[in-house]
């Protein structure tokens, strides 16, 4: 198992709320994790389409996973997302959170939320990096 594979596993197993969404880890490597889920009726709102916290929150775990994955220990101090088309109930969502930029202390990322090959949502964020490293198995 590589090291980002075991450091989104590790997350995976306390991360509640990605397991309560159904999320499905698809590919991780080093700033880069790509995530699916399927949108249940419980998800929507009063018009009968997805709550926008929804698709936030899949690319948010996305977003987690690949900022985290480099090894050192990352946590979110500014998110946004458009919200580019209505999602509905059954539909398949994937989220792929790639690496925009990063320093020492900071990592800029840009998530797309994808429903086969049309894009309903541009999420961006920006993580502090911690001095804290995961612990990684051999």
């Amino acid at each position: 198992m590589s090291k980002a594979n075991d450091i989104v596993s590790q997350m995976m197993a306390n991360d509640s709320f990605s397991q309560w969404l159904g999320v499905d880890v698809l590919e991780v490597r080093e700033g880069y994790a790509q995530i699916k889920m399927t949108v249940r009726e419980e998800m929507l709102n009063g018009h009968r389409v997805a709550h926008g916290g929804i698709s936030f929150s899949l690319a948010d775990s996305a977003f987690a996973f690949a900022s985290n994955s480099h090894g050192q220990k990352a946590v979110s101090i500014e998110t946004s997302i458009n919200h580019i088309k209505p999602i509905f109930e059954g539909d398949e969502l994937i989220a792929t959170a790639e690496k925009e930029s990063i320093s020492k202390s900071l990592g800029q990322y840009i998530v797309r939320v994808t429903r086969g090959d049309e894009l309903v949502g541009l999420f961006k964020g920006v993580v502090f990096r911690k001095q804290d490293n995961w612990l990684i198995s051999d």
